[in-house]
Parts: C-alpha cells; sequence; structure tokens
C-alpha cells in the first residue's frame, strides 16, 4: 500500500519557501531563548568592562515574539489543521527548518482520486476554521505553453483555449470544452479534459464541486508543478461596521507536482505526487485582526477548576484537595497564597474563565462536604467529599 502522509522535503527547501509556510513555532521560541540568554550573559560580560553596551541582540527577523493570547489562537488553528490531516490518514514527520503544515500523497494511483481528496482536505479545513465564504480555483499549469510547446497542440487551438481563459466556472464548463470541435481532435487536450470531467465527479460525490471553480487564468508561480493547481482565496474577510478589509491573498494552495522527486533521486526514478498547503501565517494574521477589532477574549489556560476557601489557615485542605483533583486528571488551580481572600479568588475565576470553584471552609470540612460553585451562574451544591471528582468529571462532561 503506496504511503500516505506528510513529507519531509528538506532537499527542497529552497523551492517550497516560497508557498504559504508558517515558520516552526517551537524553533521561533527556542530562538527567542537562546537570544534573551546570551543578551543576559553577554551584558553582565560586558559590565564588567564598560557601563553601557554598545551593541543589544535582539530577536532574528522573520520571527516574532507571540502573547499567550495569540499562542492559544494559534496552537487551535494548528490543531484543526493536524488533526484534518490525520483524520484522512497522515502520517506526521518533522524537519529541522520548518513547520510544514502540507499534505501530501506520494505514489502510484489511478487518475484523480488522490487530487480529489486534497481539495475535500481544504474545503474541511477552511470550512473549520469558519473564515468566511471561500472558493478553490482550480487551472492546468501555463495551459497554453503546455499545450503547445508539450504536448503538441496547433498554435491555432491553443488560441482557442485562449477564449477560455476568460471563463471559469464547474463542470459545466469542462463539458462545454469537451464539445470545441478543435479541442476534441486533439488526443492530450481530450486526454486532459477527461481528468477534469473524472475530477469533477469525484468532487460531486465528496459534497464539495460547489466550491471548486475552474479557472484557466490561475497561474502557480512555482515551476515544478505538472498538472491540475489550485489555490482557496476567501470570497470577503469577515467584516463588520468600522473594520478595515484585509487583503491575504490564497490562503492555501497545492497542486501535482509528478516530476519533483526525481530532480532529487540520484536515478531520476519518477514519483507521482500532490499536495497540498495551509497558510498557517496568513489565517493567523485574519483572526488576530478579528480579535483586535471586537476584542474578542481568548482563554490562555484550560483550568476547569479554582479550589478555593473563604477563611484563613485551609491551606492544608486546599492542597490536600488540589493534589485529589491533579491525580484524577482534572485541571485545577489554586492562588499562591496562604489566606486569599474569597472574592479575590472568584474575581480570578471570572477574569480567566474557569468554570468552576470547589470551596472548602469551616463548616463544609466539620460536615465532611465541599461546595462546588458554578462561576456563570453562581449557583453552589454541597456534595460528600468522597464524591467530589466524580460529580466534577460528570460536570465537565456535561459541559
Amino acid at each position: 500500500m503506496p504511503q500516505l502522509g506528510l513529507l519531509p522535503r528538506r532537499a527542497w527547501a529552497a523551492l517550497l519557501s516560497q508557498l504559504l509556510r508558517p515558520p516552526c513555532a517551537s524553533c521561533t521560541r527556542a530562538v527567542r531563548c537562546h537570544s534573551q540568554v546570551a543578551e543576559a550573559v553577554l551584558t553582565s560580560q560586558l559590565k564588567a568592562h564598560q557601563e553601557k553596551p554598545n551593541f543589544i541582540i535582539r530577536t532574528p527577523k522573520g520571527t516574532r515574539d507571540l502573547s499567550p493570547q495569540q499562542m492559544v489562537v494559534r496552537e487551535k488553528i494548528l490543531d484543526l489543521v493536524v488533526s484534518c490531516f490525520k483524520r484522512h490518514g497522515a502520517k506526521g514527520m518533522d524537519t529541522p527548518a520548518f513547520e510544514l503544515k502540507d499534505f501530501d500523497i506520494a505514489g502510484q494511483f489511478d487518475p484523480m482520486i488522490p487530487d480529489a481528496e486534497c481539495l475535500k482536505i481544504m474545503c474541511e479545513i477552511l470550512n473549520g476554521l469558519q473564515l468566511g465564504d471561500f472558493l478553490i480555483k482550480m487551472a492546468w499549469k501555463d495551459v497554453r505553453h503546455e499545450m503547445v510547446a508539450k504536448k503538441g497542440l496547433a498554435p491555432e487551438v491553443a488560441d482557442r483555449i485562449g477564449d477560455y481563459v476568460r471563463c471559469h466556472g464547474g463542470e459545466s464548463l469542462v463539458k462545454q470544452m469537451f464539445q470545441d470541435p478543435r479541442l476534441s481532435q486533439n488526443k492530450q487536450a481530450l486526454e486532459g479534459l477527461g481528468d477534469l470531467k473524472l475530477l469533477f465527479e469525484y468532487l460531486t460525490l465528496f459534497g464539495i464541486a460547489k466550491k471548486i471553480s475552474f479557472d484557466l487564468s490561475l497561474a502557480r508561480g512555482l515551476d515544478y508543478y505538472t498538472g491540475v493547481i489550485y489555490e482557496a482565496v476567501l470570497l470577503h474577510t469577515p467584516t463588520q461596521a468600522g473594520e478595515e478589509p484585509l487583503s491575504v491573498g490564497s490562503v492555501a494552495a497545492g497542486g501535482r507536482y509528478d516530476g519533483l522527486v526525481g530532480m532529487f533521486d540520484p536515478k531520476g526514478h519518477k514519483v507521482p505526487c500532490v499536495g497540498l498547503s495551509i497558510g498557517v501565517e496568513r489565517i493567523f494574521n485574519i483572526v488576530e485582526q478579528r480579535m483586535k477589532t471586537f476584542g474578542e477574549k481568548v482563554r490562555t489556560t484550560e483550568t476547569q477548576v479554582l479550589v478555593a476557601t473563604p477563611h484563613k489557615n485551609f491551606l492544608h485542605e486546599r492542597l490536600k484537595l488540589i493534589a485529589e483533583l491533579w491525580d484524577a486528571g482534572i485541571k485545577a488551580e489554586m492562588l499562591y497564597k496562604n489566606n486569599p481572600k474569597l472574592l479575590t479568588q472568584l474575581h480570578y475565576c471570572e477574569s480567566t474563565g474557569i468554570p468552576l470553584v470547589v470551596i472548602v471552609g469551616e463548616q463544609e470540612l466539620k460536615e465532611g462536604v465541599v461546595k462546588i460553585r458554578s462561576v456563570a451562574s453562581r449557583e453552589e451544591v454541597a456534595i460528600k467529599r468522597e464524591n467530589l471528582v466524580a460529580e466534577i468529571q460528570k460536570r465537565l462532561s456535561e459541559s
């Protein structure tokens, strides 16, 4: 069975850097941390020789610091993309230079089946991100040059194809081209149209044909594409009154590149390949602008429960409770103070979005119970101490 997965392309880095590639998040963090450590060490050494250093070590160009809120958003985008890839059977692989958010299928397959799946994956991801309406434009690579110089199509027939460059549509456009008497006389043209017709049949079965537009004006800027190419564009960036539209170009792209692997194989073996790339950075910029415009709040932690008390000298009881929750796999916090005020603890939950509070005090300890408080409704209920974990898990599963 041919491999289906995320293929490492170390040897192709120079070519693939032109695609929609985000910098590796882990790599960026590592560079930033090393930069900060180096700056601290060098500054301490320089102070022994001079009061003011004459240079400053900065974060490298092409990288940037991300706030906790930005990291949450970015990780959600990446998680959605990766989960979609895995749903389609991908095997993850890593490279030291890039975080490649690609999906590639390599090997000998029947025509257009993997191409259709790549377009399906692209639709699933863009629907899941909820960025607004989108369209995937699809075309042949360098139509006139391919037809005339490589496929032997007469120039006058290629000129006829130029009439179609101004057209765009779905399966109906492909059928219209089939009926053109001059195109129908060329074997290579008929084979290409046959592949496109077959592809649209598969796209219809996948339920995404309406999202795909056959558009001969589309041209990708990379030379290694050999067949069908496609890119996804937002029809409009979600905007409301007072928000400036954000122009980001394509947010995903891909196509068939059957000849690329052979370029780096000493034996020149030809490996058919088709794949797609998700423009994580461009998508992140769209989401980031929306956050700034509408003041959207993002939780920076996944804490589910805060362990609190209304009384002094209850640190030991809080520590025992929170250890019990941690051991049960529940995400819990407590304030790092011996005697925090209850109002301060409740305000912390509201500001950070923690949904539940477990409260233990003198009366609860005496009766062998604890209180569970819903932060949203402010309703409290007392339960037996031994039932705490089960009750918390039940509430979390229902939320």
